[in-house]
């Protein structure tokens, strides 16, 4: 899990900051000055600068001609060894003229022979109980730091890295050297890097390696000490300079400033830091910025497209004044519930006539309890403002949270929409059309296109609604009863006062339409002697013209409360035309 942290700017930077490592670690073979082992770059730095007065200048310029030998072969015989054939040519002539009694190092005599076996404690659960959190850790840093190399140099080559095979050949191996009296062992930039470079495509050359460092110490280990260290040291500074991609570097560089950051930290944490401790910098901080990015998922109010066929960012577009719709972009957790809340609230700030909110959850793959709380709280801020709270496109497993918390439930199923029927089921079940048609100039979706617009100014007033405009409502089970008397009561009149597309849509019984645009022209040949009920949709439509009718003069009024819809939830039966 730690590894999928290691992204591809920490594995560039940290293969820059080691190349960097290695080609200054080496300088000090390859000048043969004595400098005391450090892992800083910085100490190592300043050492080098300190003794360059005591360089050997035979080593420095055996160390140079490795170099040469090496980039001369690549270029002219790319297919060749370079950098063992430029060790055997420098080992020669170290070994023919005697340079190692000029002050030369070499490797001196090497081990002949298999390593002793050794016999281990297992029954020691003392020791074993010592030693178990050091080797913990030692094997976390050793296969985070493994792997991270295996992964540069899948970078490099273009190969997939299984990084669960890795592990088990890491411990494979490690259990193997613990009988052989060997150290822990793990990946090396020095071993790795130079195997890549020396033309290794496949895992087999490590295999490959191991059986000729075991042929030459078995057969010829008395020439391979004529060795000198300042070849070896060139070797490793040609594959350091390797390492580091300057192509790659330039193009995260341009490309993104989080992955700028994250290249730069590392490369920087390899050079202040041992580099176990580089690589476990790198992750450290491209979890961070993991987490900063997912607590701040992108949430957007969003605008049909002119084909009506997608949704875009709003960019201060017209907004319906009724409903806003925005996209949530990423897993809605703890950490992002607060960024998401505030984008909401914002977003009603800047549109207070918005009682609706339609939520678009398709981006959604993941919700805990904090999400859920965060709905909630949502849920509870439009309630409280007349208004509702709707989703569309969520997915299956963040609904079955929302089931299993109780939150779909109190919410209601028809509450959860279809991402293609979200605002049309809105539009036709939701919204108020009266507001579409006389206060709203706009036309937001592809359902307003054929809706009439009609402008009154001050001729439909706003006091309609104040206490003393107030119109008295009827349940649709009173308006049943009164039609079912017949000849006992006068029957009141019907009158719809929606537009007549809605209207031969649907509407109750016996009502007559006078749309709420003609109240104004046909108010004042209604009869005053028979109660009059006006109807619309939910009820709005109705209360304002009421209102309109109280001020021509008419007393005996009625509201249908919840309109059409209240009627056919109630049971009744639609006269269609």
């Amino acid at each position: 899990m730690l590894v999928n942290f290691v992204s591809n700017s920490v594995i560039i930077g940290l293969t820059a900051g080691a190349g960097i490592l290695i080609f200054v670690n080496q300088l000090k073979h390859l000048l043969r000055v004595s400098i005391p082992n450090s892992p800083y770059f910085f100490v190592t730095s300043f050492e080098i600068v300190a003794y360059l007065p005591q360089t050997h200048w035979l080593t420095l310029g055996l160390g140079l001609a490795t170099i040469g030998i090496i980039i001369l072969t690549q270029r002219l015989r790319p297919g060749w060894p370079a950098p063992l054939i430029a060790i055997v040519v420098v080992t020669a002539l170290v070994g023919l003229f005697g340079l190692d009694t000029w002050g030369v190092s070499i490797l001196g005599e090497l081990p002949h022979g298999f390593p002793p076996l050794t016999s281990l404690p297992l029954t020691d659960f003392g020791l074993i109980q010592n030693l178990l959190v050091g080797s913990m850790a030692v094997a976390a840093i050793g296969l985070v730091e493994a792997t991270s190399i295996a992964r540069a140099i899948a970078v490099q080559s273009g190969q997939r890295l299984n990084s669960n095979q890795e592990f088990v050949g890491q411990g494979l191996a490690n259990i193997a050297v613990g009988f052989f009296s060997g150290y822990t062992c793990a990946g090396s930039f020095t071993r790795s890097g130079v195997n890549y470079t020396a033309g290794a495509r496949t895992p087999m050359s490590n295999v490959f390696a191991g059986l000729f460092v075991l042929v030459v110490l078995l057969t010829v280990a008395s020439y391979a000490a004529f060795i000198p260290r300042a070849a070896l040291a060139g070797v490793l500074m040609v594959a350091a300079y390797g390492m580091i991609d300057r192509k790659a570097m330039k193009r995260i560089w341009h490309t993104s400033r989080g992955d700028s950051m994250i290249m730069v930290a590392t490369l920087a944490a390899t050079l202040i830091l041992p580099l176990e401790y580089a690589v476990l910098s790198g992750i450290i901080v491209s979890i961070v910025r993991f987490l900063v990015k997912t607590s701040m998922p992108q949430v957007q109010t969003m605008v049909p497209d002119p084909n009506f066929r997608h949704f875009m960012p709003e960019a201060d577009q017209p907004v319906c004044p009724q409903v806003g719709v925005i996209t949530i972009g990423g897993p809605l957790y703890f950490g992002a519930t607060e960024h998401v809340e505030r984008a909401v609230r914002t977003n009603l700030v800047r549109h207070p006539e918005q009682h609706f909110l339609l939520l678009r959850m398709h981006l959604v793959d993941h919700i805990d309890f904090s999400g859920l709380q965060a709905l909630e709280s949502i849920t509870r801020l439009y309630r409280q403002r007349k208004g509702d709270v709707f989703f569309s496109g969520t997915r299956r497993q963040v609904k079955h949270q929302m089931a299993a918390s109780g939150f779909y439930k109190s919410l209601g199923h028809n509450h959860f929409l279809q991402r293609d029927e979200a605002v049309s089921y809105m539009f036709h079940r939701v919204l108020e059309p009266s507001i579409c048609i006389y206060e709203c100039p706009l036309r937001i979706f592809a359902e307003c296109q054929a809706l009439p617009k009609w402008s009154y100014g001050s001729k439909i007033p706003d006091e309609a609604v104040h206490p003393e405009h107030a119109i008295p409502s009827w349940l649709p089970s009173q308006l049943k009863e009164r039609l079912s008397q017949n000849g006992t009561s006068v029957p009141p009149i019907l009158i719809d006062v929606r537009e007549p597309a809605e209207y031969r849509k649907g509407h109750v019984p016996q009502a007559r339409l006078v749309p709420m645009r003609m109240l104004p022209q046909e108010g004042g040949t209604l009869p005053t002697d028979r109660p009059i009920v006006l109807i619309c949709r939910i009820g709005r439509r109705s209360r304002l013209a009421g209102g309109i009718l109280k001020d021509m003069g008419y007393t005996d009024i009625y509201n249908l409360q919840g309109g059409t819809l209240a009627w056919e939830a109630a049971g009744y039966p639609l006269a269609v035309e």
